[in-house]
């Protein structure tokens, strides 16, 4: 790891050609450290098909902060792109999404994943859908 973190995935997955993108939320992020889970799968299909790869800084965060061993944030640092940044239209989104999920307790960063996903126009790969009703009316 290096003074400003572990190395970052590079952003041109797929260049040369236009590349879907998928951002992990946490839970799936977590998931697909586990080799031969289902998210790994998923992980390494998308990453064969030239999917690019990414998160928003709040999932990102929640992943670091653990409990995690470096070598699996390493490991998670050449999969997935630089974290996108949460800015005001994704604040605004993630409030919608929250209020249109009934403001649950422990949603809201649920909500800013979402949102983020949503500006970038990538699909969102999560182990809780459920937690996403109402995101197709933002």
């Amino acid at each position: 790891m290096g003074p400003d973190g572990p190395p970052r995935a590079s952003s041109d997955i797929g260049a040369g050609r236009r590349a879907r993108a998928i951002h992990l939320d946490t839970g799936f992020l977590i998931g697909a450290l586990r080799r031969g889970s289902a998210e790994d799968e998923r992980l390494r299909q998308g990453l064969v098909r030239g999917e690019a790869v990414g998160s928003s800084a709040v999932s990102w965060t929640e992943f670091l902060c653990g409990p995690v061993q470096s070598h699996a944030i390493e490991l998670a640092a050449r999969v997935v792109d630089e974290p996108v940044a949460l800015l005001a239209v994704d604040a605004a989104a993630a409030a919608k999404l929250f209020n249109l999920g009934r403001r649950r307790r422990g949603s809201l960063n649920d909500c800013m994943i979402a949102a983020t996903a949503l500006r970038a126009n990538a699909s969102l790969a999560t182990t809780n859908p459920a937690d996403l009703r109402g995101a197709h009316r933002v």
